[in-house]
């Protein structure tokens, strides 16, 4: 990386200020030491750099130190990020992990103490974060705050589990990260009366609005699964000042091609002020958790960008503590070798685990709707063969199947509706939050073909179809890979479009599936132990 940069000049977009003039920032020891207003205006101009307020890393299936290299290109040089994937498989060695392996690279990262894991007591995951290792975890300097706390149902019925983790966070000053998709009026208030500060989980313009009345900062998402960015771009011109941009997850095709900074210019070319949008991109986030991430003022570190201009907004060069990290859509910072570590004890499966007895006149059918988290729900009368409920691709209601990976048990087995494959199946090892192995396909052989191949590389993603597979591995924690980030969003890329060929039209059918499996978010979800009830939180009939 290139160091001793000592002056930058250009029209620096003043966000403290409000206001936008040509300058010189002098540089020093990673730090502004002074900014000289000059008389010609530039072609170019210095703004802050993007900070994603609610990430999960994982979910691009990187490490801390790769995501780096893939999300400085895109001017982000912070990131506010919950590990819960890897506290579901590893505990705390996995939280500790991602510490350590983010310190070995030059972009910021901010980790919290997850709050839930399990996300509920009605799945298995392979670690169990209680209020002893939560407060381990909010007693290091390197976790500023509470992860979110998805269950909200225990915050309104005063759980003693989830209220002492929200009592210790207090104790040690850190800040409570907030998850309640479609909360409302009194309940709203009792969640935010908590402690709880932030919410991404938003649904609609007019439940985001409610939020920030009830004093919780929204911040809006744009994901590779959930998407309220347009329909929260309206509020950004009032309330800028309480809300803030995150992607939650962000898979690695996409990140490859675009990140904030894709937020920040649709925002700009809506007609949202530049310096409200950056406001929402930088500032909020900064302020909101305390993070040592600089501002463009005198005495801050050197973190900005240099991009072209205020309408395309392409990056020519980001900046982090004074050293150009990346410089025209290239990274330069150098790739670091990965420590392999998991928790993968499956054995492989046959076909007759997955055989779902017909036992009654209707089944029950979890409904997955593109590009939402949430899901709806269907009873139908199944298609049956041979005394078993089977998948029915003519009416699009295919098998769905979690198998527990920590342990070997029967495989949980049930429907959904909406993932139109019309051949072959896929699978994945990234199936939030406790990452049991998941999979959606036309036929029980399809099936255990693709889990089969996912517990042989101990992790990954993958589609089969007759003589073809590709699968993906993801050996670290079986959520994440050890490859350049450009190698994964390719094979990712490659993954994604066999599945397409395969029938689906949803638009991210990987990540669709992995949030099956997510026992908090409304409607009907699909664990290792059964068939979910997310609004009544409890198993439907017939669950193991």
């Amino acid at each position: 990386m290139q160091r001793n940069v000592t002056n930058v000049s250009g029209n620096i977009v003043d966000v403290a200020n409000a206001e936008i003039y040509p300058g010189t920032i002098k540089i020093s020891n990673g730090r502004i030491i002074e900014i000289i207003r000059n008389r010609k205006t530039s072609d170019i101009y210095i703004t802050p750099g993007f900070v994603d307020s609610h990430i999960h890393i994982e979910s691009s299936m990187l490490t801390p130190s790769e995501f780096a290299r893939a999300a400085v290109v895109h001017g982000t040089i912070a990131v506010v990020s919950d590990p819960h994937e890897i506290a579901n498989v590893m505990g705390i060695e996995g939280v500790k992990y991602m510490i350590e392996d983010g310190k070995a690279s030059p972009m910021k990262f901010y980790f919290s103490a997850p709050s839930c894991v399990p996300a509920t007591p009605f799945e298995i995951s392979g670690a169990i974060l209680d209020n002893k290792k939560v407060e381990e975890l909010l007693k290091l300097d390197e976790i500023k705050y509470l992860g979110e706390v998805m269950n909200f149902p225990g915050v309104l019925h005063d759980d003693p589990d989830i209220m002492g983790k929200i009592r210790c966070a207090k104790k040690y000053g850190k800040l409570i990260d907030g998850h309640a998709p479609g909360l409302r009026g009194a309940d709203l208030k009792k969640y935010a009366n908590s402690g709880i500060s932030t919410n991404h989980e938003c649904l609609t313009r007019d439940e985001a609005l409610e939020d920030l009345q009830a004093g919780i900062r929204v911040q809006i998402r744009k994901g590779s699964a959930s998407d309220i960015f347009e329909s929260c771009l309206s509020i950004i011109e009032k309330h800028y000042n309480f809300l803030m941009f995150c992607s939650d997850d962000k898979h690695p095709d996409d990140l490859v091609r675009g990140y904030l900074n894709e937020m920040a210019k649709e925002s700009i070319n809506h007609g949202i002020d530049i310096i409200k949008v950056f406001k929402v991109a930088s500032a909020n986030p900064i302020l909101h958790y305390g993070l040592d991430v600089g501002m463009l003022r005198v005495g801050d570190y050197a973190d900005f960008l240099e991009i072209d201009n205020l309408k395309n907004f392409n990056i020519l060069k980001t900046y982090i503590n004074g050293e150009i990290v990346a410089c025209n859509q290239n990274p330069l910072i150098r790739r670091r070798q990965s420590v392999i570590i998991n928790n993968f004890k499956a054995g492989k499966k046959n076909v007759a685990d997955f055989a779902f007895p017909c036992t009654t006149d209707t089944i029950n059918v979890i409904v997955a709707i593109d590009g939402q988290l949430i899901t709806d729900r269907l009873a139908v009368k199944p298609k049956a063969k041979n005394g078993n409920a089977v998948s029915d691709v003519e009416r699009d209601i295919l098998k769905i199947t979690v198998v527990n990976r920590y342990m070997d048990t029967r495989p949980a087995v049930g429907f959904i509706n909406n993932f139109g494959l019309k051949e072959g199946a896929i699978a994945s090892s990234v199936a939030h939050d406790s990452h049991n192995i998941i999979a959606v396909g036309v036929n029980d052989e399809e099936l255990c073909r693709a889990i089969n191949r996912i517990i042989e590389k101990q992790g990954g993603v993958c589609a089969v179809s007759g003589n073809k597979k590709i699968i993906l591995p993801l050996p670290i924690a079986g959520i994440m890979s050890n490859e350049d980030y450009l190698i994964v969003g390719r094979k990712y890329t490659k993954i994604n479009e066999m599945a397409k060929s395969m029938g689906s039209t949803l638009r991210s059918p990987f990540m669709t599936l992995s949030f099956m499996s997510l026992p908090v978010i409304p409607k009907l979800k699909i664990t290792d132990r059964g068939l979910f009830d997310v609004e009544k939180f409890e198993y439907l009939n017939g669950s193991l």
